[in-house]
């Protein structure tokens, strides 16, 4: 039996999730970004990324199956831009022309933390397509050992938005261990984009051991925050409420400065915007 590669995304219904109903696609298995954070890692063999089989002949047929109009966000677990395997394998230009000509309207959502989106800006104007970057601050590639860099971000989304497409910036995670200086001014750098997306770290146990490996010093501090005052929630550690929405509340007013929505994910606290993932920049 065929197994779909477009899935419902959270089929189980989180109640910390705002987003809208949308599917999820991950061209790849694994990731090749090496997040220290990454919450995705219990997928086998996650860091040893590899095409997902006969990729272009299962999601011609998921399209099939799909109601019109649908989002379709990728990806979710896995970047879509991973600068080896895009480069041999086109699985996501590949995807984008084969929904271009499916004869459906979709809505596509391209969450990634690589400036090799811009190559396939030719197929991303032609579709009601937008484009979310994570980016975590010019300090975040401490904790994001094989992304490419903070300004190499910026110029993607800046060209983006140069040719009318709708961007999301993902200030995506907050690391407590971090300065807000460098989230603010992560803002002022972009902050030509439509929305942002912001979130504060939350933790899943393999990934604050991987953090306590790489940089020792900060073992104290993510015991004492996560997981002494800290919250569990849903197999996650969380900082406790009053320092989220603290780290929150910096973003927001900050965004409301240049007049940009925010919304939070995940995070169980009101917003401002249309959406938490800027889904509300689609055309149709």
């Amino acid at each position: 039996m065929r197994t779909a590669l477009i899935k419902e995304f959270d089929p189980w219904k989180s109640e910390m999730c705002t987003c809208p109903k949308k599917y999820s696609l991950n061209p790849y298995t694994g990731c090749e970004h090496l997040c220290l954070y990454c919450y995705s890692t219990y997928i086998p063999k996650f860091w040893n990324p590899r095409p997902k089989k006969n990729f272009e002949k299962v999601v011609a047929k998921d399209l099939e199956r799909i109601e019109e109009n649908a989002i379709i966000c990728l990806s979710n677990s896995s970047d879509p831009y991973q600068r080896k395997l895009e480069t041999i394998y086109n699985y996501t230009r590949n995807f984008l022309r084969i929904v271009k000509d499916s004869g459906k309207r979709f809505r596509i959502m391209i969450v990634t933390k690589s400036d090799l989106v811009v190559k396939d800006l030719d197929l991303i104007k032609d579709l009601d397509c937008v484009v979310a970057m994570s980016i975590t601050g010019k300090m975040g590639k401490h904790f994001e050992l094989n992304v490419c860099g903070y300004r190499e971000r910026v110029e993607a989304l800046k060209k983006l938005s140069n040719e009318g497409v709708k961007i999301v910036l993902r200030l995506d995670p907050l690391i407590p261990f971090l300065s807000k200086k460098d989230w603010l001014e992560t803002i002022e750098d972009c902050n030509f984009v439509n929305h942002i997306t912001t979130s504060t770290l939350k933790l899943k146990r393999d990934a604050a051991l991987r953090i306590c490996k790489k940089y020792p010093e900060l073992k104290n501090a993510i015991m004492q925050l996560y997981f002494k005052n800290g919250e569990k929630v849903k197999g996650y550690r969380y900082l406790k409420k009053e320092i989220r929405k603290k780290m929150l509340k910096i973003v927001e007013e900050k965004a409301d400065i240049y007049g940009i929505s925010c919304g939070f994910c995940r995070e169980g606290f009101p917003f401002k915007a249309k959406s938490c993932d800027g889904s509300h920049l689609f055309k149709k």
